[in-house]
């Protein structure tokens, strides 16, 4: 059996900043399990009552400004967002998947 090689490559947290983030999370399914602060007019409701972020119809978070990519309730964004962070392995994931992982 031949070993299968895998190339790994090291991205540091400096690699990713807010000014070439893409808030490519904005556009992941995201649930409100604890009580921040969330504004009701970005919550909405699952098909069993879980309470979600609200999207748009263009996919995006209703709580992302379009125009700088940035989340309007930053001090009450649900636990989830405050848990995803920059540069993790889930983000790059979500950079890969959506085309951006060249900007990395």
């Amino acid at each position: 059996m031949t070993p299968l090689n895998i190339a790994i490559k090291t991205i540091t947290p400096d690699e990713i900043k807010c000014s070439n983030c893409e808030a490519c999370c904005c556009h992941l399914e995201v649930m409100i399990i604890t009580d921040t602060g969330v504004p009701d007019k970005h919550i909405a409701y699952d098909e069993w009552g879980g309470e979600t972020m609200m999207r748009l119809d263009d996919g995006w978070c209703s709580a992302l400004d379009r125009e700088t990519l940035m989340c309007t309730i930053y001090e009450n964004r649900p636990l989830i967002c405050i848990e995803f962070e920059m540069g993790s392995y889930e983000c790059i994931n979500e950079r890969t998947a959506r085309g951006l992982a060249h900007n990395i």
